[in-house]
């Protein structure tokens, strides 16, 4: 039988929503050799060759002359200071990449609840799509009965009706049990990747559950992704401010460079030229363009340094949210028990009671509705009681394949980033492509 374990683990591996943002991750992870750029040298080749024809007169005299000018250089630059604007963007591209992985926590967290949901609601509408084809079955056996007595005299046509009415009423249940389970099957696909078969019972997962709701508000508002991405986010927006601010300081560097020419003046001459150049650039004025980037700059930082206490709120809210949940399908869970138990005590009575005639038809079936919605609201509670418990362990930020022991392989984003950060060259990607 499939497990819920086992359904998660095949989410985790091979979910297209994860493993599209973990590509995304890994292009973000390109930003640090992208900002180390600026600390490396430039190197440019050039090679020329053209045509040259002069025709002239002196003394009298006319002259010509075709010559074929050629050549080729090599230019190296190195950036010695620029503002710091490369460190910073170092600084900020590492945030920037913090913030991804914090995303791909968010989106596999995401992912794992939805596959505990596809997982649960496969076995609550399975649950009740029997408990609604058993109804039929028990309905068409009851209006068998009920036409016999009524042949015989003991009831009326009315007792007739209303068992064909709730009959028909069954069936049309069981047809929409049937669609729903349909409608979480294909979820389950989508999800999970594979169709469900013999799926055994979830458990909620409470040994990862906090002991109380304040302890559960602790831990998440220090290990949630979502405000983990939101704390990055506004580091990287304070670099950004920095890095903007370089350019409003001088910057130096080095240019050498050298070059073999052929045929630049007359027909046969060479010549080579190498140099080495020291440049100082300080910026006086270039028109406020600068100045209104570092404020622009600065108000994003604003904005992200607020996201970062929307982020708290809302992981608060939603700690609360779930633990509250949690508690009350407990509860549901046990009143739920007392209703099946109730009623199907009360069931027992009235079919004994219709038979000596102290109860009409119309009671027998409404006894039986009654326990089959009781037995129904316990598939139900029971499915959100496994449901809440997960819902409050993502809260917390504790969803993952490590906390849950998944048996499957764990993506390490950090791989990746230690192979690129220090390409110097190379247009492949880790993987090959």
């Amino acid at each position: 039988a499939e497990t819920l374990e086992g359904a998660l683990a095949k989410a985790y591996a091979g979910s297209p929503t994860v493993n599209a943002q973990r590509a995304n991750q890994r292009g973000v992870d390109e930003n640090v050799p992208r900002a180390l750029s600026g600390a490396r040298p430039r190197v440019t080749g050039t090679a020329d060759v053209g045509a040259s024809f002069t025709e002239g007169s002196s003394a009298g005299r006319s002259s010509s002359t075709l010559t074929a000018p050629r050549g080729f250089g090599v230019e190296v630059s190195q950036s010695i200071y620029n503002g710091n604007r490369t460190g910073n963007g170092v600084r900020q591209a590492e945030s920037q990449i913090l913030a991804a992985r914090e995303q791909v926590r968010t989106t596999v967290q995401n992912v794992l609840f939805d596959a505990v949901s596809a997982y649960m609601n496969v076995l609550r509408d399975t649950a009740i799509l029997n408990l609604q084809q058993n109804n039929v079955e028990v309905l068409d056996e009851q209006l068998r009965q009920v036409r016999d007595r009524f042949q015989v005299g003991e009831i009326t046509r009315t007792d007739v009706a209303q068992s064909e009415a709730r009959l028909a009423a069954s069936r049309s249940q069981a047809s929409l049990s049937e669609s729903n389970l349909r409608a979480s099957i294909a979820r389950f696909r989508q999800v999970v990747g594979v169709q469900p078969r013999q799926l055994a019972p979830g458990r909620p997962v409470d040994r990862l559950v906090p002991a109380n709701l304040d302890t559960a508000i602790r831990i998440s508002l220090s290990e949630n992704p979502a405000i983990g991405a939101a704390q990055h986010a506004f580091d990287a927006a304070e670099l950004q401010v920095k890095v903007v601010e370089g350019e409003l300081l001088p910057s130096l560097g080095v240019v050498g460079s050298a070059s073999q020419r052929y045929d630049s003046q007359t027909s046969g001459d060479q010549r080579f030229n190498a140099q080495v150049v020291a440049r100082l650039s300080v910026p006086i004025y270039e028109g406020g363009e600068v100045y209104a980037r570092v404020r622009q700059a600065k108000e994003v930082a604003g904005q992200r340094r607020i996201e970062v206490e929307i982020a708290r709120d809302q992981v608060r809210a939603s700690v609360i949210a779930a633990w509250g949940t949690l508690e009350a399908s407990k509860a549901q869970i046990l009143a739920a028990q007392a209703q099946v138990a109730a009623a199907e005590t009360a069931l027992t009575g009235v079919r004994e009671e219709a038979r000596v005639g102290q109860r009409t038809t119309l009671d027998v079936l409404n006894s039986q509705q009654e326990l089959l919605n009781a037995r129904v609201n316990l598939i139900t509670a029971q499915r959100d009681r496994v449901v809440a418990s997960y819902a409050v362990v993502q809260a917390t930020g504790r969803l993952s394949a490590e906390h849950l022991n998944l048996q499957s392989g764990r993506y390490d984003p950090k791989v990746h980033y230690d192979q690129v950060k220090g390409l110097w060259y190379g247009t492949q990607t880790p993987s090959g492509d």
